[in-house]
């Protein structure tokens, strides 16, 4: 796998090294450590974004531009990010980390013995997935890029936006000196999705602990992170994995691979399909369960991006895309069942909920 200081494969990544492969990839990282079904990766480390920043003295550059811009100033800020972004992505890479991107893409593509695998090349900035912060969003994940060309492009694209507007804005708002935050990029292949979303492990509407909370729709997770759909909702019971309520909202549209150009695509859902579930009742115990594993194998709720893989059978297509702490009702003080260490019937529940951990 190349420079180990540029690459590491997803199954070297975890909390050890979140300062290099940033708040996603660890996460991927650590879940795959702890038997989790993720797709195969690797991260471009923040020692390849310094080093294409000092080689081309961007940083002074950078630090020029954020020292004009005035946060309150939202046109301002939105020029200067397209600026700042410009400069980066047109700033050739040394061609030491360009071979180690290529090696890495090649290494991918032979495990999985698919010749230019489509991969999902997906920011992971050190300050990402951080208890207490929501920087979902704040950053690009680029879907089916094809190509060892055109992942290198999309890495460069990835580095670029540490900078886009929103995520200047949420770092002044946070009190993040910009300096200080740095990206990683996760190359990552991609899954073919016939359904695909996220799932809470508290109720999100009044922070419940004893529920799982899912959203689905069909085709990939987009659709629903973007809130381009209404997507399905369930309500599971964490114990018994019971589903205690249901909506099935009409998902007129979908996101999907348009495998021809290499690309995502946004297409019309079949109207008999529209008001179907997207999950079967099986592959929801399946969500709710792996997301369950999920927290307890970090210690506490998480907010966690699915997919039902076509590719794959059952019960071992549901697989892990995402996994990152809750950052609403997780701050709150949690009520006490019982006052000190839980016993008889709390302690009993305690335990049901928690769940047991993830096992390879």
């Amino acid at each position: 796998m190349s420079n180990p200081s540029y690459l590491l494969t997803f199954e070297q990544c975890g909390a050890d090294v979140h300062s290099r492969v940033g708040g996603k990839c660890a996460s991927l990282g650590a879940m795959i450590q702890a038997g989790a079904p993720v797709p195969p990766g690797f991260a471009v480390t923040t020692d390849a974004y310094l080093e294409m920043l000092d080689t081309n003295h961007l940083s002074e550059c950078i630090h020029v531009w954020l020292e004009r811009l005035n946060p309150e100033d939202v046109r301002t800020e939105e020029k200067y990010s397209r600026t700042i972004r410009k400069l980066i992505e047109e700033t050739p890479i040394a061609a030491e980390i360009e071979e180690a991107i290529r090696a890495g893409y090649e290494a991918l593509c032979q495990s999985v013995g698919v010749a230019n695998v489509p991969v999902a090349v997906r920011s992971s900035a050190t300050a990402e997935d951080l208890p207490g912060y929501s920087f979902a969003g704040q950053q690009d994940t680029y879907l089916w890029v094809m190509g060892a060309d055109a992942v290198v492009e999309h890495v460069r694209k990835c580095w670029s936006s540490l900078y886009t507007a929103r995520a200047i804005s949420y770092r002044y708002d946070n009190g993040f000196a910009h300096e200080k935050v740095l990206m990683a990029v996760g190359v990552q292949k991609m899954v073919n999705a016939k359904a695909a979303g996220v799932a809470m492990t508290l109720n999100p509407i009044n922070g419940d602990r004893s529920k799982i909370a899912i959203d689905a729709s069909w085709g990939l997770g987009e659709a629903v992170v973007s809130g381009e759909v209404t997507p399905d909702n369930f309500l599971i019971d964490k114990v018994i994995f019971e589903v205690v309520n249901r909506v099935i909202s009409p998902k007129h549209i979908e996101f999907v691979a348009d495998q021809a150009h290499g690309r995502v695509i946004q297409r019309e859902v079949e109207p008999e399909r529209q008001t179907q579930s997207s999950l079967t009742e099986a592959e929801i115990v399946a969500v709710a369960k792996m997301a369950k594993r999920a927290e307890k194998f970090y210690g506490h709720p998480q907010d966690v991006e699915w997919a039902i893989d076509a590719d794959l059978p059952a019960p071992n297509n549901v697989v892990i895309l995402q996994s990152r702490p809750e950052t609403v009702w997780s701050q709150k003080a949690r009520p006490s069942l019982s006052a000190g260490h839980a016993t008889g019937i709390a302690g009993v529940v305690d335990t049901l909920i928690s769940g047991v951990r993830i096992k390879k």
